[in-house]
Parts: C-alpha cells; sequence; structure tokens
C-alpha cells in the first residue's frame, strides 16, 4: 500500500510542471546561515523506582550551524543545505551523569564534547520538494525531538507537494537517525527493542478543508516492527471579542509487521516494551485523543482525554533500547507526550488540563507562563492490577524584545511525576536560546 503511495506523491506533482516556480534569484543569490546555540542546566531526582535513587545534573552547551542554499534558476532547481551541531559540556561529574539524554557518556562519566555534521541535497519543480540526507521531520507519525541542547535527525528521502491548492502531500523514505546525545547514526527502533530496521515508509497529507478546518491522513511502516494509520481533524472557532475554541482530534492504529508478527521474529529482539497481551512483545495498539482550547486575550485553556488500548503500548520510533545509549530520546505526536511523561502505556486513560497566560495583554511582550496537570489511570500490568500516574510541569518562558540581546530567549521549567509504573521524578530545566543570522 504505502509503496504505491509515495509515487502517486510524485504523480501528483508532476502535473503540475507546467505552474511556474515560485521566485528565485539563485543558489547563492537565497542563500542564508544561522547559528543556533542553546545553554541548559538538567537537573533530575530520579527518587525511586526500579532502579536505585539516582540524581542528574549536568549543563551543557549546544552549537547548530545552518546552512540553507536557494535553487538554481530554471524549471528544476537544485540546491544544497547542510547542518553541522556540536556539543560541549559544561558542568557534570562522577555520579552525576546518570542518563540526561543530553551528554553522551565517556566511560563512567560524560563525554567533553561531541559533534556531526549532515548534508541534504535538494530539488524543486514547481511546488514540489525532494530533499535526500539529514531531515528533521515534523509530522504526525514522527517527530525530531528537540528538547535537549542538540537536536534529533534522520537520514532519508522525503518529498512535499503543494502543487493542489489547500492540500500537502508528504512521503518518504528514512534509515537511519542521530541521536540528541550521539555522533554516530543507528537504525530504527520501539521502545525495548534490540534490533533495528533501516526502513520506515511514511505517506500523508493536510488539507485545509476552510480557512478553520484541517484534516490529515498518514500512513507508515517500520518494516519488521508495525503499521501505523493516523487520523487527523483541528478546528478552530472563532468567537466573538477575540477569543477562539480550537478542538483537536487524534486517532491512531498501530498493528504488528515483519518480524514483530511472529514469535521468532520477537525472540531474535524484534519486540516492543511493557504490557503486551500475553506478555509477547507483539504490537497492537489503537490510542486516540481529544483537546480543546479556549483563547481569550491572554487566556488560553486547554482541556483533553486521552485514551490509550491495552493490547500494547502506544509505539512510535524510539532507538533507546539499542547499544548506542546517546540514541535515545523520541518525541510522539499526543498531547500528552510532557516533560517527563508521555502517558502512553497500554491501557491508560489521561485526562489533562492546562492554563496560559501572555503577559503581553498586560503591556509585558515575550513574557509566557504555564501549568499544566495529567492524570493517567487504568494502566496494565503484567503480573498486579491497574496502576496510575500523574504529572505536573511549569514552565516560564521570556524572550528580550529589544536592545542589543533582542530575541535571546530564557525558558524556567519544572515538572514533578509519580508514577505506579516506574519512578518517581522532579526535574528542573534552566534554558537560554539565541540565534545570529550570518547570511
Amino acid at each position: 500500500m504505502l509503496k504505491r503511495a509515495i509515487p502517486t506523491v510524485i504523480l501528483l506533482a508532476s502535473g503540475s510542471v507546467a505552474a511556474q516556480a515560485a521566485d528565485s534569484h539563485g543558489f547563492l543569490e537565497d542563500s542564508k546561515a544561522t547559528l543556533s546555540m542553546r545553554t541548559l542546566y538538567f537537573n533530575s531526582d530520579n527518587r525511586d523506582g526500579a532502579a536505585e535513587p539516582s540524581k542528574t545534573e549536568e549543563t551543557a552547551q549546544g552549537f547548530v550551524l545552518r546552512y540553507e542554499s536557494g535553487f538554481t534558476q530554471g524549471t528544476v532547481g537544485f540546491g544544497l543545505d547542510a547542518q553541522a551541531l556540536l556539543g560541549v559540556t559544561l558542568d557534570s561529574g562522577a555520579g552525576r551523569h546518570v542518563g540526561s539524554g543530553m551528554i553522551p557518556s565517556d566511560g563512567d562519566g560524560a563525554a567533553d564534547s561531541w559533534s556531526s555534521f549532515g548534508p541534504t541535497a535538494k530539488m524543486r519543480l514547481a511546488k514540489t520538494e525532494l530533499r535526500y540526507g539529514t531531515l528533521l521531520p515534523k509530522l504526525p507519525i514522527l517527530l525530531s525531538n528537540d528538547a535537549r541542547v542538540l537536536p534529533q535527525s534522520f537520514t532519508g528521502t522525503q518529498i512535499t507537494s503543494k502543487d493542489i491548492d489547500g492540500l500537502t502531500l508528504t512521503g518518504g523514505l528514512l534509515e537511519q537517525a542521530v541521536g540528541r546525545a550521539s555522533t554516530d547514526r543507528t537504525g530504527l527502533s520501539v521502545a525495548g527493542a534490540t534490533r533495528d530496521s533501516n526502513k520506515f515508509y511514511f505517506a500523508g497529507g493536510d488539507y485545509e478543508v476552510t480557512k478553520n478546518l484541517k484534516a490529515q491522513y498518514y500512513f507508515a511502516q517500520l518494516e519488521d516492527f508495525y503499521n501505523q494509520n493516523f487520523l487527523g481533524l483541528v478546528h478552530m472557532l472563532p468567537l466573538d471579542g477575540g477569543s477562539s475554541i480550537t478542538t483537536d482530534l487524534r486517532y491512531f492504529r498501530t498493528t504488528s509487521s515483519g518480524a514483530n508478527s511472529s514469535a521468532a521474529g520477537r525472540a531474535a529482539g524484534y519486540r516492543v516494551s511493557g504490557y503486551t497481551d500475553d506478555n509477547d512483545g507483539e504490537i497492537d495498539n489503537s490510542t486516540w485523543a481529544a483537546m480543546v482550547t479556549y483563547t481569550n486575550g491572554g487566556h488560553a485553556v486547554a482541556l483533553g482525554y486521552q485514551q490509550v488500548g491495552d493490547g500494547s503500548n502506544f509505539v512510535q520510533p524510539n532507538q533507546g533500547s539499542l547499544p548506542d545509549k546517546g540514541a535515545g530520546g523520541g518525541s510522539v505526536y499526543l498531547p500528552t507526550d510532557r516533560m517527563i511523561q508521555s502517558f502512553t502505556r497500554a491501557g491508560e486513560q489521561t485526562r489533562f488540563g492546562q492554563y496560559t497566560y501572555d503577559f503581553a495583554a498586560l503591556g509585558v511582550p515575550g513574557l509566557k507562563a504555564s501549568i499544566a496537570y495529567l492524570k493517567g489511570t487504568g494502566i496494565k500490568a503484567q503480573d498486579s492490577g491497574d496502576q496510575s500516574e500523574w504529572e505536573r510541569d511549569m514552565t516560564l518562558d521570556y524572550v528580550i524584545q529589544s536592545g542589543t540581546f533582542k530575541n535571546v530567549g530564557f525558558s524556567l521549567r519544572n515538572g514533578q511525576s509519580n508514577t505506579e509504573a516506574g519512578r518517581d521524578v522532579d526535574q528542573s530545566r534552566f534554558i537560554i536560546n539565541y540565534a545570529i543570522s550570518l547570511l
């Protein structure tokens, strides 16, 4: 199914050959380069649970240099992008580098520095763009994680077409990943698996039904692990006085594929961690989530509910169980993917709420604060009754609006998680972000 879907995207794009390409001045003329810098202090107190109590406390500096060329002139344009990543350990030490997912390990402690480089070739025809090389996907079926000093990246091919008004079609094949705390490429996997795959096929689209209604469908296949279908619907209802109500609905259906479908394959390492029927490690999950957000002036209140099926945990690519320990750290496209937990355990039913205030309404632009609370119940456990967990997160963000340090951003985050299915955690982060335009 999917292998037929990707050529369909290309065919639809080629139907727009007669359309005029977007204005282009040239490969060098439209080039730009940016140096982004992030300083992150990470403090995580893992108080109890399956492992001994431990505390991670360390600080790192990240540098991300990105170059984006323009496209050569003509019906078909060609270009080249590249990113160079460098992480530097500012503070760590014996007993404090326990696995933050931020700094690679070197022996018993933290590495002094780590780096990677990734080029991306690109080609454009009308409003269709083909990219090959390093990718940072932001799709419902795969999200590049950027929760530490350096972003997670992937290697492969992606084609995106906007030749049909209101419709964005995307498809591709990913083969490798570079973790946010690693310099090495690995295959793609799921949590708990010791084997990987070099084939992650995906295709789908976003359709603007009206200016206030967007519908989404995506299909993904991680070879030898799972097939996943996603349906999404986002609607914004404007109200009097500048207020609005946004409704966000998401549904995933994920089933085993290839080696994960057989007992022999799962025994060889193609299995998922957590609760599964018969404790066999086979992927079988349906998950849906609904969130409603009311916005009025500087106020935003969000309420939601999420239900994870009880056949297995919800899955998307996560390389955390592979031998490269820096490969871990993944995101999932669910409203419960938070600072500490993601609330994606088999059978879990999560109710959540969040309040955000933008102080621009009080004459302080750039300052925002939020607090969120999530409560998950009904978690399936192999050898005990149902379990529960909760998390409380608070954030305070400020971006300087003018002067010498304009656009420097500061973030203070604090989270507390209590769970019967793992470890209780208190976590704090302090982040400084700054970007400089070089071209």
